[in-house]
């Protein structure tokens, strides 16, 4: 593993605090250097440290790792010794049929959830990256996109605020930096800042905008719906003039949950809180007598969207999160049996 001098970054500066210096022992002060993952490619992952970047192979011997995370390297040889404990994590269950959760990106102070002003505008997206947000305990910012090609951003932006009053919402013309300054106050000297939200929604316009040159590939939309095409194919940080760290993720436009009931019922206190007062404990909120939620709905109280949205994720992280969970059972058993096998053969072999 080559070390390439090309960063010139102090461990504040790439994130580093207090709560990862006080996972390493005595030894691993003075034998080890701390590396976080810039980047994640088939071959292997880039990390930066205060020397230099140094690539990382992949090997079976590895954890699982994702952009973000913080290791440990030897000193003298850059060999991988462990992988810090996280402050933050986010992941999906994989798209497609796979049960297996994906990793997104660890370590993240705040993360973007970029939408669109025009026809792909949508709350119930907006509901699901937010509940990841909140499953993660990282700080959430709307950023809405486009806004200078909208009518009405004042409604839609309310109707975004509608959500939790003390959500932060930014509009902004992804192409002017002067708009974009309304987000600078996130993006300070080691905060590390996520990007999330659908292809085609502008969050590479706004990551070039805030990085001052053409960092990443921008393309158009289809006029019929509005929905764009993939732009950004990996997960990379990049280090912002502001002296922050800006993580961009792919458009992901099936993004499928799981563990995240925490996350969940925290983006819908309003419909767990009225279902606390419905008449019985046990109350599903379709034609029960007494129940609450029914009742806020008739009287407009609460969006009947916002219920149907609340059951669907709620529904689809207990399925997902059962098939993972199961996946991860058969792969702990077939390891189980695996060594099970080679412990007989070598018992064998050694009787001979």
């Amino acid at each position: 593993m080559s070390l390439k001098e090309t960063l010139s970054l102090s461990l504040p500066q790439l994130g580093w605090r207090p709560v990862y210096q006080q996972q390493l022992s005595w030894d691993e002060l003075e034998t080890t250097i701390p590396a976080r993952i810039s980047g994640h490619h088939r071959s292997g992952y880039i990390c930066w440290t205060e020397n230099g970047e140094i690539h990382l192979d992949i090997h079976a011997k590895l954890p699982s790792m994702t952009v973000g995370d913080w290791i440990l390297l030897e000193r003298e040889t850059h060999q991988f010794i462990k992988l810090l404990d996280r402050q933050s994590l986010f992941s999906r269950k994989a798209a497609g049929i796979k049960s297996y959760e994906q990793l997104i990106a660890s370590n993240v102070d705040t993360v973007f959830i970029v939408s669109s002003l025009n026809h792909d505008f949508n709350l119930s997206r907006i509901e699901r990256y937010l509940a990841l947000a909140k499953e993660a305990q990282v700080e959430p910012v709307i950023v809405l996109t486009k806004a200078d090609l909208c009518d009405d951003v004042d409604d839609k932006k309310q109707q975004v605020q509608a959500l939790n009053p003390m959500l932060n919402v930014e509009c902004i013309n992804a192409l002017s930096s002067e708009s974009c300054q309304s987000l600078k106050p996130w993006c300070k000297i080691g905060k590390t800042i996520a990007f999330m939200g659908s292809s085609g929604v502008g969050k590479s316009t706004v990551v070039n905008t805030l990085m001052g040159s053409e960092t990443q590939q921008t393309s158009g939309i289809r006029e019929q719906d509005s929905k764009g095409r993939h732009t950004t194919t990996s997960r990379s940080l990049l280090s912002m003039p502001s002296g922050a760290l800006l993580l961009d993720t792919p458009g992901m436009r099936e993004i499928q949950i799981s563990d995240c009931e925490q996350g969940i019922e925290e983006v819908f206190a309003d419909v767990a809180n009225l279902a606390n007062k419905c008449r019985f404990s046990d109350c599903k909120h379709i034609s029960e007598p007494g129940c609450a939620v029914l009742k806020a709905i008739e009287s407009e109280e609460l969006d009947e969207r916002r219920l149907r949205n609340y059951r669907k994720l709620l529904a689809e992280q207990a399925r997902n999160s059962e098939s993972i969970a199961e996946r991860r059972s058969k792969e702990k058993d077939f390891h189980k049996h695996v060594k099970s096998v080679m412990k007989e053969i070598q018992s064998r072999e050694k009787g001979y």
